[in-house]
């Protein structure tokens, strides 16, 4: 198996990088789309970004809002003729309470197009599941209770659903195929102590990989980095152990627990990934990612409502340039890091190309 988590995916696609240079008028269709289907989750973790008070992400998202089915399914039609590599369910909501998500996933598991979702796993059954294993690239679950105790006080829910997720996984697992099945780990303060066991009994149910990465509790890179000080070196260390204990050919542990500040200042002016990964939300408003989602004054690249996803990323270049990152996009972001390896190989001087 080669590396998943990278930042050198893009340039496996280098008609796609030099179409970004803002000096022609090319475009080409994004690599990969996340699709937000619906806002609706019965989950209500204390945590989640996008119902949070005071973080900017989600502020004008509708909980009501959804894609209808009709849409979906011309949105699908525009991704295959438009040869899209990938699409990501992702929230809002949950994908999987979706009311079309089984009908969507049916029309792209018969299209080249790969998919995968993020979810917290109460909804992975049934025939959903079965096209997901068999057809879906990859999954991953939402996590951050140890227990039926400690999974209800994160998320708000009846006691016995940590046990629904943790069965929903292993027969997951039971059913075959090739979905890559991971857990997002979400690490606070409560849960700090548990970082090693929680790894290892995930293990046990066979799930293929365990990101860990720590909660995002404000808009402020230093205020996150306080947060986590006190219990920082005891999370290190537990992933230090297991991955020395744990990590193998069958088994991915992938570090993402670290200090935010490279995700939050950015000096760039312009956002390469909006081209390259943009988000369709459940009120049908294009977005330049999943961190400035259903943000209308600061985040809103435009509308599919009155129109088709093709004619829109075709119609007109320059509206993939008017988000000022350094300007509206100094908190949390995925994609900084990528941005910036981007915009250096587009910046480098043609003049002095061979000295390697």
């Amino acid at each position: 198996m080669g590396i998943l988590y990278t930042k050198m995916k893009i340039f496996h696609y280098k008609d796609k990088i030099e179409s970004l240079n803002m000096n022609t008028d090319k475009i080409m269709p994004p690599v990969h789309i996340r699709i937000k289907p619906t806002n609706v989750c019965p989950h209500n973790c204390r945590y989640c970004a996008y119902r949070a008070d005071n973080l900017q992400l989600g502020k004008d998202m509708r909980l009501a809002d959804y894609i209808p089915k009709k849409r979906m399914m011309e949105i699908i039609d525009d991704i295959v003729e438009m040869r899209v590599k990938a699409v990501t369910f992702s929230g809002g909501g949950d994908p999987f309470y979706y009311p079309y998500l089984l009908d969507t996933v049916r029309k792209l598991s018969k299209t080249p197009v790969k998919f995968a979702s993020l979810t917290n796993g109460a909804g992975l059954n049934g025939e959903v599941a079965e096209i997901f294993a068999h057809k879906g690239t990859w999954l991953r679950i939402s996590m951050d209770g140890w227990d039926n105790e400690s999974y209800s006080f994160y998320r708000k829910v009846p006691e016995g659903e940590f046990t629904k997720v943790m069965n929903n996984m292993e027969d997951f697992k039971k059913l075959g195929g090739g979905c890559f099945l991971g857990v997002s780990l979400i690490v606070d303060r409560k849960n700090s102590d548990h970082v090693f066991d929680f790894i290892r009994r995930l293990k046990e149910i066979g799930v293929d990989s365990v990101k860990v990465s720590p909660c995002i509790v404000s808009n402020d890179g230093e205020a996150n980095n306080e947060y986590h000080r006190p219990v920082f070196e005891k999370v290190k260390e537990q992933m230090k152990s297991a991955m020395e204990d744990m990590d193998d050919k069958d088994f991915e542990i992938f570090d993402a627990y670290h200090e935010l500040d490279n995700k939050f200042i950015k000096e760039y002016t312009w956002c390469p990934y909006l081209q390259i990964l943009p988000v369709i939300g459940a009120d049908l408003n294009i977005y330049p990612c999943q961190d400035k989602a259903y943000n209308l004054e600061e985040g809103l690249v435009g509308s599919i409502k009155d129109q088709s996803f093709r004619d829109f990323w075709f119609n007109d270049k320059n509206k993939f340039y008017k988000i000022n990152p350094s300007i509206v996009c100094n908190h949390h972001c995925v994609a900084n890091t990528k941005n910036k390896i981007v915009l250096e190989y587009l910046d480098t001087d043609k003049e002095h190309m061979g000295f390697v």
